[in-house]
């Protein structure tokens, strides 16, 4: 693995760790069938619903898959570097972390999980930290984290639209 961060699968479970931004983002997506709702996740669906490119040698998302992610428009498009760095297919439970390669303009770690409760309602959730790595990035400060928040809250809509 070549993440540029330690704390490689800490968006699995627990605390997130200190030193970065945090995101965490839980939401009801209902009853939905749960193995499409994974196999959307598995194939980009939370990026490409959130209006972001996706490049991959992989058609779906594996542990080592590495990926990027194209943010902006045209000529004017960023491409971030990432690689899968956790994984769960457990019945009830789907999901897989992420992390920032070199050439990332952040340093950290983001998941996307579903999960189905004692009811029979599925759940999406976003949990991400990390910290801006470029300085050209830290210029915009609080408009990269608000850019952020609502790339987060397209991920959750995207999902949403599964129903």
């Amino acid at each position: 693995m070549n993440v540029t961060y330690p704390e490689v699968g800490a968006t699995r479970e627990g605390p997130l760790p200190a030193g970065y931004k945090h995101v965490v983002r839980r939401a009801r997506l209902g009853r939905v069938d749960f193995a499409a709702a994974a196999d959307a996740v598995a194939h980009w669906q939370p990026q490409r619903g959130a209006g972001l490119l996706v490049r991959s040698d992989a058609e779906r998302a594996a542990l080592g898959v590495e990926f990027a992610s194209g943010i902006g428009v045209g000529p004017l498009r960023l491409w971030v570097p990432c690689e899968i760095v956790w994984v769960v297919d457990e019945p009830g439970r789907y999901g897989f972390g992420f992390g920032t390669l070199p050439g990332h303009i952040a340093t950290g770690e983001e998941s996307f999980l579903l999960s189905v409760d004692e009811a029979g309602e599925v759940w999406f959730e976003v949990r991400a930290f990390s910290r801006l790595a470029k300085w050209w990035v830290r210029l915009g400060g609080p408009v990269t984290r608000l850019m952020q928040s609502g790339v987060t809250d397209r991920y959750v809509n995207a999902m949403r639209k599964l129903r």
